[in-house]
């Protein structure tokens, strides 16, 4: 199995393969045919949640395929916009605030889905979404990396990072900060991880980098893969850009000892 290491690097490096790999899955192509087809006739936000077709595109899309059930609150963050004093805003998740930008109905009403940049928005999302779902099957670590850096953009505050787990085991474990933590007031929390990270420099490529360069190590230091390094093959290989996602996936999908 490839560290998150080498799993990152090998993804990021040769991203268009993974990509079109990810669209032509025969699910992914007849859930995004679905989507393309039918979003543009969706008028308000109760309308598409009551799509669950729809409705489940988007909020994996989004990376909120866990919140599903919380029909109520979806609703709530759709027609709320995207403003700093917006819902979403308040619910200090980027997550949901992409969601609430992407489909804005305050803003837009009946014609939110019938954008071409928002379907194509939420189409690429979902590639990138099944890509980091596809590599956290082989390694957990590469697919946290992914996520931390597609959602870095988004990330405002110390708040951001608190409200989504992810984001803050990604933290939590570049820093190796103490599970106590979580015990202390939420404000406490923020003073803490913002004297640790500077937050403003995560929209630097090169800092980004870096930081999850960092955490990766990190990662793999604390959940050795079977208490084995990759082969030298393997390690020379995930190295190089332009190698094709059939050959790297094969190579993760072996075990240790050829079996």
């Amino acid at each position: 199995m490839l560290t998150a290491t080498q799993l990152y690097n090998a993804v990021t490096r040769s991203g268009s393969n993974y990509a079109t790999s990810v669209a032509s899955e025969a699910s992914v192509k007849q859930q995004t045919s679905y989507f393309l087809d039918n979003i543009g006739s969706v008028t308000s936000a109760q309308q598409l949640v009551n799509n669950s077709k729809l409705y489940n595109y988007v909020m994996n899309a989004f990376g909120l395929g866990s919140e599903i059930n919380a029909k109520a609150l979806i609703i709530k963050v759709l027609n709320g916009g995207d403003g700093p004093n917006s819902f979403a805003a308040s619910l200090n998740n980027p997550s949901y605030t992409a969601l609430a930008t992407a489909f804005n109905f305050q803003e837009n009403g009946a014609t939110t889905t019938s954008s071409e940049s928002v379907q194509q928005q939420t189409v690429s999302n979902f590639y990138e979404q099944t890509l980091e779902n596809n590599v956290g099957q082989q390694n957990q670590g590469a697919q946290m990396a992914l996520y931390f850096k597609r959602m870095a953009s988004q990330i405002t505050s110390p708040y951001s990072i608190l409200g989504d787990k992810t984001l803050l085991k990604v933290v939590e474990t570049v820093f190796n900060l103490p599970a106590t933590l979580s015990l202390e007031n939420v404000d406490t929390q923020a003073g803490e991880i913002s004297q640790l990270l500077n937050i403003s420099q995560l929209q630097n490529p090169t800092y980004l980098q870096k930081f999850i360069g960092r955490f990766t190590a990190s990662y793999d230091a604390q959940n050795p893969t079977g208490g084995t390094s990759a082969p030298p093959t393997i390690a020379l290989l995930v190295s190089q850009p332009g190698i094709s996602q059939s050959l790297l996936l094969s190579i993760a999908n072996l075990k240790m000892g050829g079996s």
